[in-house]
């Protein structure tokens, strides 16, 4: 056997050193979240070794799995509500939780075209299926029954809604042609600052409560040198960047356009592109 030079057995110890460094972290995600949380983390494994494994769902069912024990280090919820609750549970390390985007809310239909004035759309009713996330369980489906309560059709459409369980299953409702229109998160549909297909209405932000989410470090996360680093990363602006380009804000961002509001009237409509 070839004995190894002092050169090789260097570089040996270096990448088994590595290696021990590297870790892994479990982490419940929001299913808005979920296409800019796949970029961030094979950009946090590139640049740190770390592994990152993300469970995606709407934030109540998240919320009842760590309330009945599963195994997650760390929460990114699609509110505030409920890391504010799991911190003062008692499940949530205190003062790790942070607001790392703010959502946006946006009415879509697969069919370009179809949607040129959202609240024409609606008003008119010309469709048969409007596709929602459950109130209950999404803070985006919360947020599309706000905005109709506050165009005054809740009522009128409440015939037309179909539930999704959380905003994966709304969107695919609509991608699918099973409903017509959907109330989904910009960020499912938004590629490279624009509307990638179909045709959507971003709704107001005066139309329903900001959609603020929250990131918390739970309690079996609390030694996990990964989810620190994990936490850090977030807050770059490398991270920042990226979560802004799937349309969302941060929290930087909303609060200058918090600011910017205060000093106007009301909302001016963002511009939809569309193809």
């Amino acid at each position: 056997m070839k004995a190894r030079t002092p050169l090789a057995i260097a570089l040996v110890l270096a990448v088994a050193a590595g290696s021990s460094a590297a870790g892994e972290a479990q982490v419940a995600v929001a299913a808005n979240f979920s296409a800019p949380m796949k970029e961030i983390m094979a950009l946090f494994e590139q640049d740190s070794g770390h592994r990152i494994k993300a469970s995606y769902g709407g934030t109540g069912k998240l919320y009842a799995q760590i309330k009945n024990g599963a195994p997650f280090d760390a929460l990114l919820a699609a509110d505030q509500e409920r890391p504010e609750r799991l911190e003062r549970e008692g499940m949530g390390v205190p003062g790790s939780r942070f607001t790392y985007s703010t959502g946006r809310l946006v009415l879509w239909s697969a069919k370009p075209g179809l949607v040129e004035d959202g609240e024409s759309v609606l008003k008119a009713g010309d469709f048969n299926k409007l596709s929602v996330a459950n109130p209950k369980l999404a803070p985006y489906g919360e947020a599309a029954m706000q905005t109709l309560s506050a165009l005054g059709l809740r009522q009128t459409l409440e015939p037309k809604l179909v539930m999704g369980e959380n905003i994966a299953q709304t969107y695919q409702f609509v991608d699918s042609g099973n409903a017509e229109l959907g109330f989904v998160a910009l960020s499912q549909v938004m590629q490279e600052g624009r509307i990638a297909k179909g045709s959507g209405w971003i709704v107001p932000g005066d139309r329903h409560a900001p959609i603020r989410q929250d990131a918390l470090i739970l309690r079996a996360g609390k030694d996990n040198p990964v989810i620190a680093e994990l936490f850090d990363y977030l807050k770059t602006e490398k991270v920042r960047a990226l979560i802004q380009d799937f349309g969302y804000e941060t929290e930087a961002a909303a609060m200058a356009s918090s600011s910017m509001m205060q000093r106007s009237r009301g909302f001016a409509e963002t511009p939809v592109p569309r193809i």
